[in-house]
C-alpha cells in the first residue's frame, strides 16, 4: 500500500486522530510518522481540524448503575447483595458499550464528512503550451497554460543575470504594445491566473525582456530576449 497517496494517507491520519486506528495498524502508522514529515503534516492537520469537535458534543450524565459500580469497585459500597450487584454490573457494561458505540458512530460520521471536503479540487487540463528557448535552442522556461492558471516553471539551464530581472509580455497579433504578465521566477517557478485575452486570436506569442530589478519602469519592454509561441496541445 502506499501510504504516502494523499487519499489513504488523509484516511489513516483522521482515523488516527480520532482513534478508530487501533493496534499493529496504529503502531505502525506511529513509524510512519517518525520516518515522513508529510505524514507527521497529515496528522497536525487533522488534530487542528478535530480540535474543537469535542466542544460540540453535549455532555452525558452517566447511568447511576455506572457511579454504582465504580462505588463497589472502590469498596464504598454498603450492599451485600450479589445478585443485584451482578444487575448492576451488566447494566452499567451494556450502558457502556452502548456508549462506545454511539461515539464510534458519531465518529464515523465526522471524518466521512471531512474527507469530502478535503477532496482536492479537480485540476484543470493543461491547454496551451509556450516553451522558452535560448539561441542553442535550450529551454529555459516551461509556461502550461489551462483555462484559469498559468504555471511557468524554470529549467535547469537557465542562469539569471545579476542586478536584472525578467519580464513576461503578451505580444497583440495587430501590433499594438505588449501587456505585461509579469516578472518570470528565476528558480522554480511560480503560478498565476490566466488572462481572459491570452487564449484569444488577438495575442500572437509570449515575449521575455531584461529589465532593471523589480521590471520595466516605462510600461513597456526594454530589451526583448526572446518570443515564444503559444501551442495548442
Amino acid at each position: 500500500m502506499n501510504y504516502l497517496k494523499e487519499e489513504t494517507l488523509n484516511a489513516l491520519a483522521a482515523e488516527y486522530v480520532v482513534g478508530t486506528l487501533r493496534g499493529k495498524a496504529r503502531l505502525r502508522y506511529q513509524k510512519l510518522m517518525m520516518q515522513y514529515q508529510a505524514v507527521s503534516d497529515a496528522t497536525a492537520q487533522w488534530e487542528q481540524y478535530l480540535a474543537g469537535f469535542n466542544d460540540t458534543v453535549e455532555p452525558v450524565e452517566p447511568p447511576k448503575a455506572v457511579w454504582e459500580e465504580i462505588q463497589r469497585r472502590l469498596g464504598h459500597s454498603a450492599s451485600n447483595d450479589t445478585s443485584a450487584q451482578i444487575v448492576d454490573f451488566e447494566r452499567a457494561k451494556r450502558d457502556r458499550w452502548r456508549g462506545l458505540s454511539m461515539l464510534s458512530t458519531a465518529a464515523a460520521l465526522v471524518l466521512a464528512v471531512l474527507l469530502v471536503v478535503m477532496q482536492p479540487a479537480p485540476v484543470e487540463d493543461v491547454s496551451h503550451i509556450a516553451v522558452v528557448n535560448n539561441a542553442d535552442n535550450t529551454p529555459l522556461w516551461v509556461i502550461e497554460v489551462s483555462p484559469s492558471s498559468m504555471d511557468v516553471k524554470v529549467t535547469d539551464a537557465f542562469t539569471a543575470i545579476a542586478d536584472k530581472d525578467y519580464e513576461l509580455w503578451m505580444v497583440p497579433a495587430n501590433g499594438e504594445a505588449p501587456i505585461s504578465l509579469g516578472l518570470m521566477p528565476e528558480m522554480g517557478g511560480d503560478s498565476r491566473a490566466t488572462p481572459d485575452i491570452l487564449l484569444d486570436s488577438s495575442i500572437a506569442a509570449l515575449a521575455i525582456s531584461l529589465e532593471a530589478p523589480g521590471g520595466s519602469k516605462t510600461g513597456a519592454p526594454t530589451e526583448v530576449l526572446y518570443i515564444a509561441p503559444i501551442l495548442s496541445v
